[in-house]
């Protein structure tokens, strides 16, 4: 493995690869004009369904530094460099989070067999961002020694901002009653948000992540919204505007706009940066709750 030394006479900005939009972006945030980001699964795009292109190996291998969510997240992409040849530096900036157990839904359930796994998406959390961003502060310190103390003071001013984000995020939901802080959402994907700020995500039955759902579901969903008493649902895979009008009809709510989960949005969206995914996603939980 390359030394940080051997790269020590090396030019700025220092090439990094991250696997995915979020980490892309809070590497920019603490890398500053030191760093130059390339991000493998972009803007709107699905890492659990992203596969590798001849082009992605090839920003690995030119990169310095590697960065990676961990936690089962993104299993191709460390298969990805290792089948590259790379030979640099890889960090997984969730090291250090105490990971959340979700179930795992595969074929042994059927015969009443189920096993666990842990929850990837920590970044869910802005407390668990923030050892994302000493853990890239620390990685990128490691490949570019001259530029340790700008990005220590960058991951700090951050760090900042995330403490300014989880107490404002705490004070949007602080009105709500508790009995009234039920979700239903198509992803599941939320468990370090729900228990953070002491929510109850709902996952709809018989709607599935991977395919537009039948009307069969959907009238399944409609009796679970009924029962559970729901106004606040969040149905992003449900494309079809003839059973979201069926939806919001049968069972007297309105479908919110999409929350940003895996991925931020393009440059001109509500989320294109991890900050601004979080107000966004907030803002839109609280105002769906408060109907309940």
């Amino acid at each position: 493995m390359l030394s940080a030394a051997s790269f020590a006479a090396e030019p700025i900005p220092i090439q990094v690869v991250a696997s995915f939009s979020i980490l892309g972006d809070l590497v920019r945030v603490v890398g500053g004009d030191r760093v130059s980001v390339t991000t493998l699964v972009g803007a709107n795009e699905d890492a659990h369904a992203f596969t590798p292109k001849p082009a992605d190996a090839r920003a690995i291998v030119k990169s310095r530094l590697l960065v990676i969510n961990g936690l089962g997240f993104e299993p191709w992409a460390q298969k990805l460099a290792k089948s590259a040849g790379y030979q640099g530096e890889t960090v997984v900036a969730s090291t250090g989070v105490k990971p959340l157990v979700m179930a795992k839904k595969d074929a042994r359930e059927e015969n009443g067999h189920h096993h666990d796994e842990a929850d990837p998406h920590a970044w869910q959390n802005p407390h668990n961002v923030v050892l994302y961003a000493r853990n890239i502060a620390a990685a990128l310190a490691k490949v570019d020694p001259a530029g340790a103390t700008a990005y220590q003071a960058n991951a700090a001013a951050y760090v900042k901002a995330l403490q300014t984000l989880d107490t404002w995020a705490k004070a949007q939901f602080a009105a709500i009653p508790a009995a009234k802080r039920k979700v239903i959402t198509s992803h599941d994907a939320f468990g370090y948000f729900a228990a953070q700020y002491q929510i109850k995500f709902l996952a709809p039955q018989g709607v599935s992540t991977d395919a537009e759902p039948s009307a069969r579901q959907v009238a399944q969903l409609i009796r679970q919204i009924q029962r559970e008493k729901i106004r606040a649902v969040f149905i992003e895979n449900m494309r079809n505007p003839t059973l979201l009008a069926q939806l919001a009809r049968d069972a007297g709510v309105t479908v919110a706009p999409a929350l940003y989960v895996d991925a931020l949005s393009a440059t001109d969206g509500p989320a294109d940066s991890y900050l601004k995914l979080m107000r966004h996603n907030v803002t839109a939980l609280a105002l769906g709750m408060q109907k309940n």
